[in-house]
This record gives C-alpha cells, structure tokens and sequence, in this order.
C-alpha cells in the first residue's frame, strides 16, 4: 500500500519530527518506506530517514507491506499531516 503526504514541518523533518516518525513506524510489524524523489530508504531508520533531507513542502510516498499495513499508513499518513509533534 502507499499513499503521498506533503511535508508541512517549517524546518523540514530534522532529528526530532524524524524520531517521532520512526519511533510511530516501529510500532508496526509491516515494513514500512519512504521514497522522495526517487530514494527509497527504510522509514524505521532515523539515519535513513534524515539522509533524505526532506524540506517544507515535499512530497513524500509512504509505502507499507505486511499485515498490518493499511492501519500502518494511514497512522503514519496521518502523524505527518498533524506536523510530527511540531
């Protein structure tokens, strides 16, 4: 499953909304990825996740596999609509 979200952060995702994301990622048996024009990393990866350097305003694609992928994307959807704590 996938599905794009735009990035509304200000500051873009830095360390602290990136570990707020991974640590939501984590709590999914599913694997779970993020792909950014083009790169794909391993969305459960703070180091993965901020080698993207994700900006306000970007799109990102969330993509999940695994049995609990649909409720995975749409917290994971949803926790980047909400700003990632910001």
């Amino acid at each position: 499953m996938e599905r794009q979200v735009t990035l509304g952060n200000a500051s873009g995702l830095h360390a602290r909304p990136a570990s707020v994301f991974v640590a939501e990622a984590g709590k999914f048996a599913s694997d779970v990825l993020i792909e950014v024009e083009g790169k794909r990393i391993n969305a459960k990866s703070i180091l993965g996740l901020l080698s993207l350097g994700v900006s306000k305003g970007q799109t990102l694609t969330i993509i999940t596999e695994g049995a609990d992928a649909e409720e995975a994307l749409s917290a994971l959807c949803q926790l980047v609509e909400s700003g990632l704590g910001e």
